[in-house]
């Protein structure tokens, strides 16, 4: 979808939830927060949003949806995770149940479940279970073949939706054996089976996303019929990771619209509160504290960008894409929302009071994003398993490799650009070694520099330090390269499952970070107050804090240019994004 429709649509949905500190709006926080007090299901929430046809953008077109890409739901959930990521989850279980049909399934399949979404029927993706967490090969739930169909037996544990869902999309071992080829996916219709077939398992109760139906099903012999089967036997395996890729991406929707529901927050007390003769605001480490939040969202916002619209440009390049958006971003965004609570103060920790309530209903919920579909240790593995390849690329690249990066990145992070159609069966498992952000990055930084010379003062001199900073932290991939090619001399087959090979790609995931942040200040800026040149040093002093926490790099100057960007999206009522869509407005 054209960016300036996709800000269109995002106008309409903001205007027709209302303000959330409206008592009277369509979607309060006072009435979110009863739900989440009483671990009551948001069924009026999730109801509001289907009626406007918020799940049709989720839908392909091919089946009479509205998804033409990946990035238009991704960025409305953030709209309806910024009020509540409990109903928002409930809306990505569905969709992810939806997956792996896309994906794999028949062209009758994908029509069936489509047509059953939009009218309103609710699914579950039944992928965990309570003995194995994510060593999916090691699940036993079991699907026998018999004439006509099949007999599933076995239980799916912290599954999403399992008792509130019309029916499940369940991973089942179809050889006894398992093994990579042993699994295959199945939809089961709850509605549809025999009385008393299905046990449903009780709700567990949660830390955060209190209002959510987190429990699972326990199955004995249940048969489903050959036409349940999705995706050819066998294939299970494929489907699932490919489903989980985008899991990955779009739960940072949760993160990100978490911190910036809590840095609204914090800015709404700060720029009220006076203490010691001046606003909160005004002293000078609470302002830092502010900046620096704003820039680590604004990080988080380029790294999902790229991820986001990687699932459609380079689906070759998703297995490191995914990786690096679903270990960093709410690793980072923990770290902000910790820096915020100290802002905010005594506040923060207040229940009666929606304004600060939410604050910490959104501190509960965006944990989730850490370990829903495939947790920090999983995505770290994925990338450690890539690393070697990934670094030789990035330190001696391929010259047509570099020419084809410098080319798509222009779309990766640029949101007026067009895509092209999704095709989720494209998305491929390991990506061979490319991964465009960090191929790209020198050419970004030539470029940086080439609009320092056109910029005017300060901005002119803020990018040179950040064109000199940048270049200071790329060429870590030489270091980092250097000690993963020690490690596994030193190591031999125990490289692999190593502390120090995890600690590895963390670093991996700061590169990516940094190169998303030049392609995101080049190509993301579509208008006041972005680009701008201290957000940008901010933003990777944030990052080069992760190597030295105890070195500034910037001053009080930059801080106070920054600060009037974030104040200016928050008395415009902008999000706190590069696409900077126009939110509801305060009454």
């Amino acid at each position: 979808m054209p960016y300036q429709e996709l800000a269109k649509l995002a106008a309409e949905l903001e205007e027709h939830l209302g303000h959330p500190h409206d008592p009277a709006s369509r979607m309060p926080y006072l009435r979110i927060l009863d739900h989440d007090e009483r671990e009551e299901y948001p069924y009026p929430f999730v109801n509001l949003l289907q009626r406007w046809g918020v799940h049709e953008y989720n839908i392909p077109e091919a089946q009479g949806g509205r998804a033409g890409d990946v990035e238009t739901g991704f960025q409305l959930l953030r709209l309806i995770a910024r009020r509540d990521p409990t109903t928002a989850t409930a809306l990505i279980i569905t969709s992810l149940a939806f997956m792996p049909a896309w994906i794999a399934g028949s062209t009758e399949q994908k029509q069936y479940l489509s047509d059953a979404m939009k009218q309103g029927s609710r699914y579950a993706w039944g992928l965990s279970e309570r003995e194995h967490g994510s060593d999916v090969l090691a699940n036993e739930m079991s699907a026998e073949k018999v004439p006509g169909g099949y007999l599933l037996s076995g239980e799916k544990w912290l599954i999403g939706n399992a008792r509130v869902a019309d029916g499940l999309v369940l991973f089942a071992r179809t050889r006894p054996a398992g093994g990579p080829a042993g699994y295959s996916v199945f939809l089961l219709e709850k509605r549809r089976t025999p009385a008393g077939s299905v046990d449903e398992l009780p709700n567990e109760r949660l830390h955060g996303l209190r209002a959510l139906d987190m429990s699972g099903v326990r199955l004995d012999r249940v048969f489903v019929p050959d036409a349940a089967l999705i995706g050819a036997e066998g294939a299970g395996l494929e489907i699932a990771l490919q489903t989980s890729q985008v899991a990955r991406t779009l739960i940072g929707s949760i993160a990100l619209s978490a911190v910036d529901t809590a840095l609204r927050v914090t800015l709404d007390f700060t720029e009220q509160r006076v203490i010691f003769n001046q606003k909160v605001s005004d002293i000078p480490y609470s302002r830092r504290q502010l900046t620096e939040s704003f820039a680590d969202l604004m990080v988080a916002d380029a790294v999902s960008l790229g991820a986001v619209r990687s699932l459609q440009l380079v689906p070759e390049q998703t297995s490191v894409w995914s990786s690096v958006v679903k270990y960093f971003v709410p690793t980072l965004l923990e770290r902000t929302m910790s820096q915020l609570n100290i802002v905010l103060g005594a506040r923060f920790y207040l229940r009666d009071t929606e304004h600060y309530g939410i604050h910490q209903k959104m501190l509960r919920d965006l944990l989730v994003a850490n370990f829903a579909d495939g947790n920090t240790v999983v995505n770290l593995k994925n990338l450690a398993l890539q690393l070697d390849g990934l670094l030789s690329s990035a330190r001696e690249p391929d010259a047509d490799a570099v020419a084809e990066a410098e080319q798509r990145v222009r779309v990766l992070y640029g949101p007026d650009q067009p895509l092209p159609l999704y095709r989720p069966w494209d998305q491929e498992l390991f990506s061979r070694g490319r991964d465009d952000a960090l191929l790209a990055a020198p050419a970004a930084l030539d470029e940086l520099r080439r609009r320092a010379t056109e910029a005017a003062e300060p901005q002119r001199g803020w990018l040179v330090q950040s064109a000199e900073l940048a270049e200071e932290l790329l060429d870590q991939v030489g270091a980092v390269r250097e000690r993963c090619q020690a490690l596994k001399a030193d190591l031999g087959r125990a490289y692999g499952q190593s502390a120090e090979l995890f600690d590895l790609a963390k670093e991996y995931c700061l590169l990516h970070a940094v190169a998303a942040c030049l392609h995101a200040h080049l190509h993301a800026s579509l208008g006041e107050p972005f680009p701008n040149g201290a957000l940008l040093l901010l933003q990777l002093e944030r990052l080069r804090r992760q190597w030295h926490p105890h070195e500034a790099v910037t001053d009080s100057a930059v801080v106070d240019e920054v600060m009037g960007v974030l104040r200016r999206l928050h008395q415009e009522d902008r999000l706190f994004s590069y696409g900077q869509f126009q939110l509801a407005r305060r009454s």
